[in-house]
Parts: C-alpha cells; structure tokens; sequence
C-alpha cells in the first residue's frame, strides 16, 4: 500500500511541485479544497478528503478534516499494536506526511480598516489542529508547514536521513508556528491592557555577530506586526550589519527624536542616553546645536534627524566619525557623501509618531516588567509656578524642552538647555546633586549658558542641587515636586532669585 501525503496549503507556492515529487516516490495524495483543484489541473493524481472521510466538506469549508479518519490515521503510534488493530477495525488508513500552512490571519489584520467577521473568518481550526497531531506523532509522522523545508524532507527521504532529531525539529517548528499563530489571535481579541495571561510572537530578523559584549551571542527579533514607526520598519541604505548595541542606541535615540516634530532636530546619542539635542529653522543648524552640544562625545554616535538630510548638513556630518545616521529620506547628494565611508550605516525611516497604545517590556530573572510609554509631552502649561521670581515666556519654553529630554535620561537625570537645544546632560548617577554637577559642568562653558535652565527627572531630596545650580549661573529649575522637603528646595531658590516650576510628573529611566 502507497504511503499517505495529505497536502493542504493557503500559500501554495512550491506545492505542485512538491506534490510531483513525493509521487515519484510512490506517495498517493490526498488534498482539499483550493489546494486539490490545483494539484488536479497540474496533473497531480489527488484524492479528496472527503473520500477518505466519506463526509462532504461542510459550512463553507470550516469541516473538512476534522474527522476521525484523518486524525486517527495522523495519531495512530505504529509501534501500538493496538492502535494499529483498531485502524484496521475502522478501514482507515495511517498518514505519513502532513504538509499544511495556514490561513493569512496575520495578512488579513494588516489591511486597512479590516472588519472583525474577515479577521475571524480568517482563523484557521483545521490546519493548526492537524499540524498539532502530526507534531505530537512525529515519530511516525512527518509534518511540514514551511515551503522552505519541501527539498530538504526531499533530499534527506531519499538518504534516509530522517531520524529522530531532524523529526523533532519539524515537530518544534509546528509548535512555534502554532503558539504564534494563536499568541498573534489573542493578542487582537484581547482588550485588557494587562491580561493575566500574555502572549508575545516575535521574528527573528537576524542572527547578531556578538551581544552586549564579544562572549555573549545574540539574535534580534521584531514583533509579528511591527509598530510602524519602529527600528524593525526600517530600510538599511548603506553599511554593515548593525549590532546589538547599534540596535538598542537606535531605538533610544528615536524614541527621543519623537518628541520633536515641529521644527528640524537633530539627536546625537551615546550609550542609551542623549549627548547632544539641537533643533533650529534649519537641519544644518539643527546639526551644529547638537554637535556644538558635545564635541567629544558626539564621537561614534548615533545620529537621528526628522527631516530629509540635505548636502549641507551631510558634509558636516561627514567630518567626524559617526556609526549610524538614521533619516527619513536622503537627497542623491547628501547619500553620496556620507556613504563614502564605507561602514557608516545609513538607515531610512519615515518620522513617527510612537504607537500611543505600545508597551515596553523588560526581561527579569524569571519573568517580565511590562508598561505603557511614557510619552507625557510636557508643555509649559502643566507647570505650576512656586517660586517668587516668575520665568519669563523663553524660560518656560526651555523648561518644557528640558523635561522632555529629561525622561529619555537614565537616572539620576539632570538636563541643563535652553529652548533650542541640550547644553549638559548628567545621566544615571547614584545621587542628584553628582547628576548636577556633571550637566552643569559640561553646560557652563557654552555661548548661551546665561540662557540656561536646568530640568530634573524627579523631585530633590534636598535644596543642594537647587544651591549648586543657582550658584552656577542658572536662573530657572523645573523638577517634578513631590518631596516632604519640597519646601527647602522653594526656600533657597527664593534667597538666591531664581524661578523654580513643578511638572507634578516624575520621569524616571532605569
């Protein structure tokens, strides 16, 4: 007796020709549905399910091999004398492949304004649960969902190489497949912003050279459906491979740029936190703010800018070394002078916004953190005023500028700017005052220093840091409030004459 093959696809890309192959070495296929006429018009010698089941396929094709004929022929071990005796009882005969892929639930979701009847009516049953029973028999079944495997079963069948490890590999791959096809459903069913239960799929883009580090290995994923102002959306122009720590500087860097979308800016970022921000009627004056911002350590940044980069503003680039500079367009010009260095990455991305409804994860010991974005956009009439000495119009659009670098500032966070651009940046020291003194250390040199402001991504314990600032030439502080000493810190900045505002929002980064 032939062996069974039963060949049920969506994507059918290859079946024919797979379907040829596995009866040159004498399989009898069965099939259903779009799947049979196909392999029927190409000369195939098919069977249909339904005389396998002796059952019509019914409700629009939603029952066709939910039967037991199918899945007992799927499920019986034939190592069972049992099991192999009650086929025999039932006439039904064992099937020794199944190849299936399912319907494009993930494709329907994707399309704009798609109605939920589409999207649920685009929910495979049969598939999965066929793909499930020749898995968990994968010791006597062999299962195939990727059209990318079809040579290679081809090639090992005919070396008779197909021994436990490379069917346990077939067999993970359906799990995988099937628990991200379900996690993807129940993510677009589910409106808990936190449900007890959280499924996640991802894809792996690719595999990373090294991680953090040289010893550590490393793979980047993206989401099922990425968000689509995301790294993962991007398109690399120029340069090699981005690595681990070019992927996560990146991600950081955007999420800063974000918060700029009215005028041209220009982000310069070292290690997750923000070296240097500059914005300006124009992207190469944009550019010199933030490069004037920090010199040094703009060094092998990484470099984000809202606008289309133009020659003018590439020519600067092109002077200092700079690992990545991500756009939304490049000007022929422009892209023919920065891609002259030839590890420069030049990267392509339409400019936000950030998904409002997205959730960021991190990875603990055992489990997961899991919050929505803080993409608070403070604006000047957030703040209360308590200080004597009231900030001026300039003053209160700096203060604003300075609370939403703030946020995208490992803490302890300190950010001293005016209404342009980022001066000093003190990012993730132990104690507030340390976090001062370094913004203000790399501040108080710049031209317009005497137009600075300093902004805090939490309230002060005590009045040091509001003495330290105000000593060093800052005339207005804006910091969250909320501290039982809050009325030190009011106090001394009343003595000293300078203008202190409450955002009532505490921006922490760990």
């Amino acid at each position: 007796m032939k062996k069974l093959a039963l060949l049920s696809v969506y994507d059918k890309t290859g079946i024919v020709e797979f379907a040829k192959q596995l009866e040159e070495r004498d399989f009898q296929v069965v099939s259903t549905g779009g799947t049979l006429n196909k392999l029927l018009d190409n000369g195939i010698q098919a069977t249909a399910v339904e005389n396998i089941t002796n059952f019509k396929e019914m409700l629009d094709g939603r029952v066709k091999t939910l039967h037991p004929k199918i899945h007992a022929g799927i499920l019986a071990k034939r190592d069972n004398q049992v099991h192999m005796k009650q086929l025999s009882e039932e006439n039904i005969n064992p099937i020794d492949l199944v190849c299936v892929n399912l319907y494009p639930f993930k494709e329907t979701i994707e399309q704009p304004n798609v109605s939920d009847a589409k999207a649920i009516e685009n929910i495979d049953i049969g598939g999965p649960s066929m793909l499930r029973a020749a898995a968990k028999n994968s010791q006597d079944v062999i299962v195939i969902t990727d059209k990318n495997d079809y040579n290679d079963y081809l090639e090992r069948y005919d070396e008779d190489q197909l021994d436990t490890k490379y069917r346990r590999h077939l067999a993970a791959k359906v799990f995988r497949q099937t628990a991200a096809y379900d996690a993807l459903i129940a993510k677009y069913l589910t409106s808990e912003e936190f449900p007890d239960k959280l499924t996640l799929t991802y894809e792996k883009v690719q595999d990373m050279r090294y991680g953090e580090n040289s010893h550590q290995q490393a793979a980047y994923y993206k989401q099922a459906i990425p968000e689509s102002y995301s790294l993962a959306n991007a398109k690399q122009l120029h340069g090699k491979q981005l690595s681990y720590n070019n992927i996560r500087d990146a991600d950081a860097a955007l999420r800063i740029i974000a918060e700029f979308p009215e005028k041209p800016a220009v982000v310069a970022l070292k290690h997750m936190n923000p070296c240097g921000i500059g914005t300006a009627d124009t992207l190469v004056d944009a550019w010199q703010e933030a490069f004037d911002a920090d010199s040094i350590s703009i060094f092998g940044g990484i470099i984000v800018l809202n606008r289309e980069v133009d020659l003018e503003t590439s020519k600067k680039m092109h002077s200092i070394f700079l690992e990545i500079v991500i756009a939304p367009a490049f000007t022929d010009e422009a892209y023919d002078v920065l891609a002259k260095k030839k590890n420069i990455r030049l990267i392509k991305l339409p400019f936000g916004p950030i998904d409002k409804n997205g959730h960021d994860e991190v990875s603990v010991l055992g489990g997961m953190l899991v919050q929505n974005r803080d993409l608070l956009h403070e604006e000047p009439s957030n703040f209360k005023v308590v200080s004597k000495v009231q900030p001026s119009e300039e003053q209160l659009k700096a203060l604003a500028f300075g609370q939403n670098v703030v946020k995208h500032v490992k803490s302890n966070a300190i950010v001293v700017n005016t209404a342009i651009k980022t001066l000093g940046v003190g990012a993730g020291q132990m104690n507030r005052i340390d976090s001062t003194k370094i913004a203000i250390n790399k501040a108080q040199d710049k031209d317009d220093y005497d137009k600075a402001i300093l902004a805090s991504d939490a309230f002060f314990p005590m009045d040091d840091c509001v003495e330290f600032a105000a000593t060093h030439g800052i005339k207005a502080i804006v910091e969250p409030g909320g501290s039982i000493k809050d009325k030190d810190s009011i106090k001394k900045v009343d003595e000293l004459g300078i203008a202190l505002v409450f955002s009532g929002k505490r921006h922490f980064k760990h």
